[in-house]
């Protein structure tokens, strides 16, 4: 029996056959770009060092808890490299050989650049899939606000369709035994991180500049490279483990439910969310906050392995407790609405009276634009400058200035991803031409939530303000701390002497 050969073996082959293996690859190309002028980003142009064009590729690890790469399917065209190095600032920023672990922050902008679909998402349909077939758990979902704007795509609806309500249908008719909202949790971060913000500005301006942390990818790229600014980062957990947290302690209590049969599973934008879902420091009381996280693309597997068309499904409701939401929290999903978000309630922190209309439109911190600048003016805090900041090679220039020469900034919102969790790396993956436009119509969507909301300000929610009535007290508070709060890891040396 003939061994299979791997397509990359294949390539290797032809590309030591010199002009013969050049033949082979150039043929039917005519100029454009390996994979055509689909969803892929861009592309290297130049030849590469090869006889052919293989570009090489970034190393994955195997125990690699956000992404993995089908051999096989690789064709070493270097578009993970160009991905990992020119879009988020990792590879290639840091020395060789590799000394304790490779380097990566799960951002999963690889998978999206892939045009092969080698680099995946690691996948955990078929762990979601058991624990709803088993009758001993009690199996809770949450979807992230990118999600609701993007999963539609995966059924043929046009980009920025808005499909929240029948994405809750559609997962009550899949099995889940309670669907909440992450929306709501975004809400709750705001009370937490606003209030962070508030009290660092008046009583501990050892640490400002106040540096987001809801991004996982960043939290870790900032573990790796800029350990000096860890004490800088919002203690606040990611809505995600905010939520994981609550449903374990608060939500369990209230319904009577052992929080060791609770399966927590999220609907994220974001590959990153699977590698933060098995930090150590996510747990309380010996009880994970999150179990598992699947991205858009694989929901959509799974709805479609069950038979499910969000097209037909019927809309449903959030459940109760844990799913009000305000437009403050629905904003999370775009670069700059975390800003915006929690800029609104620091001004209620402050004043005792909900923001002006300009700060409900604050268009300064909107857009596609790499690093946005603001200020807001709270009375009797003063101007607050803020900078908003996504893609980490664009956020690795800002903390380059920032160590060079201090920061003009008090508040600083990093999102690894280009455009925010819109363009996460489980995002669908689109035929649209231009990605700018894709993620344009995404933010729109969001905005249109946020502008058609009946409460826009994440203080006006009024289970958030049940759950601090009945569990956390007020935000800060020592059992706030203990669910709601987290702690960093230096990892700067797995990678530097």
């Amino acid at each position: 029996m003939s061994k299979k050969m791997s397509r990359r073996k294949f390539l290797k082959v032809v590309a030591g056959s010199g002009v013969l293996g050049f033949g082979v690859m150039a043929t039917g190309c005519k100029g454009e770009s390996p994979g055509g002028k689909g969803w892929i980003p861009d592309q290297y142009q130049g030849k590469g060092d090869f006889p052919v064009n293989l570009k090489g590729r970034v190393a994955i690890s195997k125990c690699n808890a956000s992404i993995e790469r089908d051999d096989e399917k690789c064709i070493l065209c270097g578009q993970c490299v160009e991905a990992c190095k020119n879009v988020m600032g990792v590879y290639g920023n840091y020395p060789l050989p590799l000394k304790d672990e490779v380097a990566c922050v799960g951002c999963g902008q690889c998978a999206m650049w892939c045009p092969s679909g080698a680099i995946t998402e690691k996948r955990n349909i078929k762990e979601v899939l058991a624990a709803l077939d088993d009758d001993d758990k009690y199996v809770v979902v949450q979807t992230a606000p990118a999600t609701k704007v993007s999963l539609g795509e995966e059924f043929g609806m046009p980009p920025g369709t808005s499909v929240g309500l029948k994405m809750a249908g559609a997962l009550k008719e899949a099995g889940f035994d309670a669907v909440f909202d992450t929306c709501f949790a975004a809400d709750l971060t705001i009370m937490e991180e606003a209030s962070e913000f508030v009290h660092r500005l008046t009583k501990k301006k050892d640490e400002i500049p106040h540096l987001t942390s809801c991004c996982p990818g960043w939290v870790k790229y900032c573990e790796y490279f800029y350990p000096e600014l860890m004490h800088n980062l919002s203690t606040c957990k990611s809505p995600q483990n905010m939520m994981g947290a609550t449903i374990k302690s608060y939500y369990a209590q209230k319904k009577g439910i052992d929080p060791a049969k609770i399966v927590n599973v999220s609907i994220m934008p974001c590959t990153a969310k699977k590698y933060e879902v098995k930090r150590k420091e996510l747990q309380v009381d010996e009880h994970k906050d999150m179990d598992y996280s699947l991205t858009t693309r694989e929901l959509a597997v799974l709805l479609k392995h069950k038979g499910i068309d969000l097209n037909t499904v019927a809309e449903q409701d959030y459940d109760s407790v844990l799913g009000e939401s305000t437009g403050a929290g629905r904003i999370f999903g775009a670069t700059g609405g975390v800003t915006e978000a929690a800029v609104r309630t620091a001004y209620y922190l402050a004043t005792g009276t909900n923001p002006p209309a300009d700060l409900l439109e604050w268009k300064p911190v909107r857009g596609m634009t790499a690093l946005k600048e603001a200020t807001a003016t709270i009375p009797g805090v003063g101007t607050v400058n803020i900078a908003v900041c996504h893609g980490l090679n664009n956020v690795r220039k800002v903390l380059d200035g920032i160590k060079a020469n201090g920061s003009k900034w008090q508040f600083l919102e990093f999102m690894a991803c280009p455009g925010g969790c819109i363009g996460g790396g489980g995002q669908p993956k689109s035929a649209v031409a231009s990605q700018s436009d894709l993620k344009l119509k995404r933010i729109e969507a969001i905005y249109k939530e946020d502008t058609g909301a009946a409460k826009r300000c994440s203080h006006d929610n009024a289970e958030i303000q049940a759950i601090y009535k009945e569990f956390f007290g007020k935000p800060l508070s020592e059992k706030a701390e203990k669910y709601l709060h987290t702690t960093f890891v230096n990892r700067h040396n797995r990678l530097f002497d």
